[in-house]
């Protein structure tokens, strides 16, 4: 595994850390500016993963699946980080403070508008992620350094696809509810 696959990891590892941090800070400790700085870390995070896949690129390297995957990590990161915060925070109140309103499985409209809303944020990953790989392909001007990029470019945008009609398919066949197993 190379530097930037390592980095990946470490980024992923390092964001849970500090959400997990800001929620104990917050609401175990009751620190709720130090919970708020921890939280803040998240982008912090990413722009170490966005300067090593960057400094690696620019001193020669071949751009590997790894340095695709840290342009889509980003993109993921950014589009969905605020989202993945709140639904950390609603557990975390539930199933460890033992407080707010137990998560309810959704259904029906609000399930596929929830679906689209997620692949709205796919698209917003995208954008940024896409972005990220055509700025990449352009500064680096080296077809041969870059197919890796730019095939990842095309198959995301095929998932990006296939979200998008998965999730309008759920306003034609809306998800049910399941039955009580008591």
């Amino acid at each position: 595994m190379n530097l930037v696959a390592w980095t990946i990891l470490a980024c992923e590892i390092g964001f849970w850390i500090v959400i997990l941090l800001g929620l104990l800070t917050r609401y175990v400790l009751k620190k709720e500016r130090l919970g708020l700085f921890f939280l803040a870390l998240t982008p912090v995070i990413d722009l170490i993963l966005l300067a090593v896949t960057s400094i690696d690129l620019y001193n020669g390297a071949t751009a590997t699946g790894a340095h695709a995957l840290a342009a889509v990590y980003l993109g993921a990161s950014i589009a969905f980080g605020k989202s993945m915060i709140q639904w950390a925070d609603q557990k975390f109140l539930y199933y460890v403070q033992k407080q707010g309103t137990k998560p309810v499985r959704k259904t029906g409209m609000d399930y596929a508008k929830h679906s689209l809303k997620g692949s709205f944020q796919h698209l917003l990953a995208f954008i940024i992620g896409g972005g990220l790989l055509v700025l990449l392909i352009y500064f680096i001007d080296d077809s041969s350094r870059t197919e890796v990029l730019s095939g990842t470019l095309q198959l995301w945008g095929l998932i990006l696809g296939i979200d998008f009609v998965i999730s309008i398919t759920y306003f034609i066949w809306p998800r049910a509810a399941k039955p009580n197993n008591y």
